[in-house]
């Protein structure tokens, strides 16, 4: 039996229709999945309920005994302004809803529409709650400035300012039922800030991890959906999709951007409708699993070009965590090599070996492509041939100097000089540039040279020059 209550906080259905308590809560919880519902027959007991529950949604009949819809609406607005009133009218009357709205109400709705609408509609009001209440949690952290982070984020190597604030993004939605769109570069570690936001959640069910790439339509509707016995050749017995295993937790969907169309539009109506039906089956199923998605293309290019729809994107992207590529995190570098160093000393069993000064300067002034999975194999590699004492610095210049450094995400630089300006001499550019170079490579002769492409007695001769 699913324990799991659905939404966080709880929704008051008051109607002294004791018939319709049970038709609206039974329709919303199989169009919706809302089943954190509190029943309410009597109006008198609504102003008790909302004091000692945590409710955000109101659901008010019009016309009841004692108390009326018009008497209670009000009061509601007045002493719980942030709860959302929906009226639910037997009556049918342009005035009456006018009225209503003009009182404060969120929406206003007639019984005898079809269930599904209306369960629609009242999704609407618990995504807003939803929203607001995340909001909150979001201003909450910046006004408190908290430095103190999840453990689960000590997993995750770093000591830079743009990773801390993501930490802290990520623990004011850890908890929301949303979407959440994880983007960056090959190799920066997408996985592990899914499998911290997993930490950080209150979910009790797992992390399930599918990667899309290379899913044709018919592979990506069995993975996620299952499949019904006999559904087709070969399905000799029922199959649980991946949705069903993450039920009560988190079902990460890695390399997004390479969803073909056909399954994109499985995927938005799934998010929308937060229901599915597994294959050869004609009965729906309700998700009980939250959805993030990661990718390392950019799915704003890849929606303009029209290869990824626009509804889809803004569905998965309402929360967005960007994790920066290693080139821009230069200070995580050496805490990140130390960590992979003392991992590959341990699998090769031998002693750790001791970082040479030159290679840090190094290291901060390539672009690395492949970000921290390159950074890893290049300790490796180097762990690999050591043999005591001081890392060689071999296997490092080996690997950057066979690949071109070139950033194919990078923004374009602005002009050296600009139009209207006056150029400078020869001589003078070259001494900016061996300046530049000196203050990179911490006045490392040899590393400034080889920044520069030239020998280093060459760039000797030059800072004798300058002088």
């Amino acid at each position: 039996m699913n324990t799991n209550l659905y939404p966080g906080f709880q929704v008051l259905i008051c109607d002294d229709d004791t018939s319709f308590l049970r038709s609206i809560s039974f329709a919303i919880e199989r169009y919706c999945g809302i089943n954190n519902v509190v029943q309410c027959s009597d109006s008198t007991d609504v102003m008790s309920h909302l004091a000692s529950g945590n409710i955000r949604v109101v659901l008010l009949d019009l016309n009841m005994p004692h108390i009326s819809g018009d008497e209670l609406l009000p009061k509601i607005i007045e002493l719980y302004p942030y709860i959302s009133v929906v009226i639910i009218s037997g009556i049918n009357q342009v005035e009456s809803a006018v009225q209503c709205i003009k009182l404060g109400a969120y929406d206003y709705h007639v019984k005898t529409e079809e269930p599904e609408r209306l369960s629609n509609s009242i999704m609407q009001v618990i995504r807003y709650q939803e929203l607001n209440l995340e909001n909150q949690a979001m201003r909450g952290y910046m006004l408190e400035n908290q430095s103190a982070l999840h453990p689960a984020f000590a997993k995750i190597i770093n000591i830079n300012h743009q990773m801390h604030s993501a930490f802290n993004y990520i623990e004011s939605i850890s908890n929301s039922q949303q979407p959440i769109l994880i983007t960056g570069e090959s190799g920066v570690g997408k996985e592990l800030i899914a499998r911290a936001i997993h930490e950080t959640s209150s979910c009790s069910g797992e992390l399930v991890c599918v990667n899309v790439a290379g899913l044709d339509d018919n592979l990506f509707s069995d993975t996620l959906f299952g499949h019904k016995k006999g559904a087709f050749t070969g399905a000799d017995q029922a199959r649980k999709g991946m949705i069903e295993k993450a039920s009560g937790g988190i079902l990460f969907l890695d390399e997004i951007g390479d969803l073909s169309l056909a399954s994109q539009v499985k995927l938005l109506r799934l998010l929308q409708e937060g229901e599915y039906y597994p294959v050869g089956s004609d009965t729906p199923k309700r998700i009980n699993a939250r959805i993030i998605a990661a990718t390392h293309q950019d799915l704003h290019s890849k929606k303009e070009d029209g290869q990824f729809r626009n509804d889809l994107y803004y569905r998965l992207k309402i929360h967005h965590v960007n994790i920066p590529p290693l080139r821009e995190r230069k200070e995580d570098i050496a805490l990140l090599l130390e960590h992979f160093l003392t991992l590959a000393a341990d699998e090769f069993d031998k002693e750790l070996a001791s970082i040479p000064a030159g290679l840090l300067v190094l290291l901060e002034n390539y672009s690395f492509p492949g970000n921290i999975r390159e950074l890893r194999a290049m300790a490796f590699d180097a762990m690999s041939t050591h043999q005591s004492g001081e890392l060689s610095m071999k296997a490092f210049k080996g690997i950057i100097d066979s690949m071109p450094d070139v950033n194919i995400h990078a923004q374009p630089e602005k002009p050296l000089f600009e139009a209207s300006g006056t150029l400078p001499t020869l001589k003078k550019a070259a001494d900016l540039l061996v300046k530049e170079a000196m203050k990179r490579a911490n006045s490392n002769q040899s590393l400034a040279a080889q920044l520069l492409g030239i020998s280093q007695p060459a760039l000797s001769k030059r800072l004798k020059n300058m002088q």
